[in-house]
């Protein structure tokens, strides 16, 4: 049924965007008497996606007949190379025009609260707004290259009230009594036991552990919301009013912790103690959990690797997870699954893994880079099973001589 929906909705989406492309064009970019601009903030939702909340412009004039929400979030799933360049940080992001019941329509299915706060400008200031945002969803104007950091649905707002009315307007920081940095204020949004805050923290890169300004705080819907009520143009509140369009309890999304990356880790780390106890009885070596403990950690280098020097993504740069997810061990893993003809280096390579694990507990207690808690359980795993293989090799290199 929620599958039906929502091609419903793209449905109707679609068609009223063409609704307004054709009544649009044929209204002067001049609102009357009646008009309002406003922010639209929307609650986060339990997928990754939507984990950060959204905001976006929103236009009323019941004298033009206009009640339209500006959305810097969309984009095309048509683009060629879609996934390519979403992956590489090449993927175009849009400014698209909808009726505000339309909107709201995902916000109601998915019980996600919606806040709106009127904006104090005047007639000549609201009309400069709004001819702004007209020219900006032309076709040669409305897409922008998106940054989750730096330019996102969220950025887009104080940017464009900046440009449009200048220096009367101040953004104050003073209610931001703590300092964060971009991982924590990414991490307030995500549970810590979860694969979206476990898979970020792998991904993003110490460029984003630097302390952020209060103007940078604004990549997040919420704290866009929080700065207007903290603004003034010419030395007024920005916000005339706050008013919540759609209201439901604060919601607690039940997970089941079989399906969280803590359980999978600690069943990973208990069979791999079990087996080396083994190995280490039977002056054996089970090749296949090396193979596996190898592949899987070669390939989070490998995509560690990518982020960091094959796309534009600015916050993946600089991440040293990859001192401990390798990406040699995917060549080593092949040697790993031999039964014999080891090569004599193993043992070696074998230390300089444990060193550079050292190096990243050195990055982490420097505090050059965060890391995810749950990395504790991986470096239990791996410098438990790589000490094992160590002394494993090095013997048997000796027992050859």
């Amino acid at each position: 049924m929620i599958r039906t929906l929502r091609i419903q909705f793209k449905k109707l989406y679609f068609l009223n965007v063409l609704w307004i492309a054709f009544f649009g064009f044929s209204l002067q970019a001049q609102l009357s008497d009646n008009a309002q601009i406003s922010i639209i903030t929307c609650d986060s939702g339990q997928e990754l996606y939507s984990s950060f909340g959204h905001s976006a412009f929103r236009v009323q004039d019941t004298a033009k007949g206009i009640n339209w929400v500006y959305n810097y979030g969309t984009f095309d799933f048509n683009t060629p190379n879609f996934y390519s360049k979403f992956a590489r940080g090449k993927l175009l992001y849009s400014l698209s025009v909808s009726k505000f019941s339309d909107f709201l329509f995902t916000y109601e299915l998915e019980n996600r609260w919606v806040k709106e706060q009127i904006l104090n400008l005047n007639l000549e200031e609201q009309n400069a707004l709004f001819r702004f945002l007209e020219n900006n969803r032309k076709p040669e104007n409305r897409d922008y290259k998106y940054d989750f950091l730096f330019d996102n649905c969220a950025t887009k707002l104080p940017e464009i009230l900046k440009k449009v009315l200048g220096n009367k307007l101040d953004f104050h920081g003073e209610h931001l009594k703590n300092h964060f940095t971009f991982r924590d204020l990414i991490q307030q949004n995500l549970l810590t036991n979860s694969w979206s805050s476990f898979g970020i923290d792998l991904a993003l890169g110490s460029v984003i552990d630097r302390e952020a300004e209060p103007e940078e705080y604004m990549f997040l819907p919420k704290y866009v919301m929080l700065q207007m009520n903290n603004t003034t143009l010419s030395q007024s509140p920005l916000v005339l009013r706050e008013r919540t369009v759609l209201d439901y309890n604060d919601k607690r999304f039940s997970r089941n912790f079989g399906t969280t990356p803590l359980f999978w880790l600690l069943l990973l780390l208990l069979f791999t103690l079990s087996i080396s106890y083994i190995d280490l009885r039977n002056g054996t070596r089970s090749r296949w959990l090396d193979f596996f403990l190898f592949l899987i950690t070669g390939s989070a280098g490998l995509l560690i690797f990518f982020l960091w020097f094959l796309t534009d993504h600015s916050s993946t740069a600089n991440n040293f997870n990859i001192l401990w997810a390798f990406p040699f061990n995917i060549a080593a893993c092949y040697f790993l699954l031999r039964k014999d003809r080891i090569p004599k280096w193993m043992g070696k390579y074998i230390l300089a893994l444990l060193v550079l694990m050292a190096a990243t507990l050195l990055i982490w207690i420097f505090q050059v880079q965060q890391f995810s808690p749950l990395i504790t359980v991986v470096f239990a795993i791996l410098g438990h099973r790589y000490a094992l293989l160590y002394r494993y090799f090095t013997n048997s290199n000796s027992s050859l001589q």
